[in-house]
């Protein structure tokens, strides 16, 4: 998988591998082996080179709030196929949308409240289907009007989770 990711004010093309269990990383065209454990939610226990990080990760303002080693970082995770699809141009849905769950599962986190202010791509809430997790994003910049589920709620497929105007 490549992705771009814009991290402490520097942006690094990242291809991720994990053929034989091992992530394997080539981190702007340099080679990086790391052994990473998702410990709790949120907190990752990782190994490079022998030396261990702990690293804990949470959604803030439609982009991942990074603490390590007492830093604060915030990084912006981006995937260059959605960029090409979309033709290079960003594109945002007009008027009041109804967010719809794509798939049955369970609401395991629920990112933002009504009321909030979100921008496209924020991530609104986590469904659970099949032993995944998949993230269901504003599809434009507004106000959440409506959250129609809780956490632990479980979701049909096609059902309004959310309404953003």
């Amino acid at each position: 998988m490549k992705l771009i990711i814009d991290i402490g004010g520097k942006t690094h093309n990242v291809e991720v591998a994990q053929p034989d269990g091992k992530l394997r990383f080539l981190l702007d065209s340099k080679p990086l082996e790391a052994d990473a454990l998702e410990v709790a939610r949120g907190i990752y226990s990782i190994l490079i080179g022998g030396e261990s990080f702990e690293v804990r990760t949470e959604a803030a303002a439609g982009k991942l709030r990074v603490i390590s080693r007492g830093r604060e970082m915030f990084a912006a995770v981006r995937d260059p196929r959605q960029w090409r699809r979309r033709g290079g141009e960003a594109l945002e849905a007009e008027g009041r949308q109804q967010i719809i769950a794509p798939m049955p599962g369970k609401i395991i986190r629920v990112l933002v409240k009504a009321g909030d202010a979100v921008e496209t791509g924020q991530g609104l809430l986590v469904v659970e289907a099949m032993k995944m997790q998949n993230e269901i994003r504003s599809p434009k910049s507004g106000t959440v009007e409506r959250l129609s589920v809780v956490e632990g709620q479980a979701v049909n497929a096609g059902e309004v989770v959310a309404v953003v105007a």
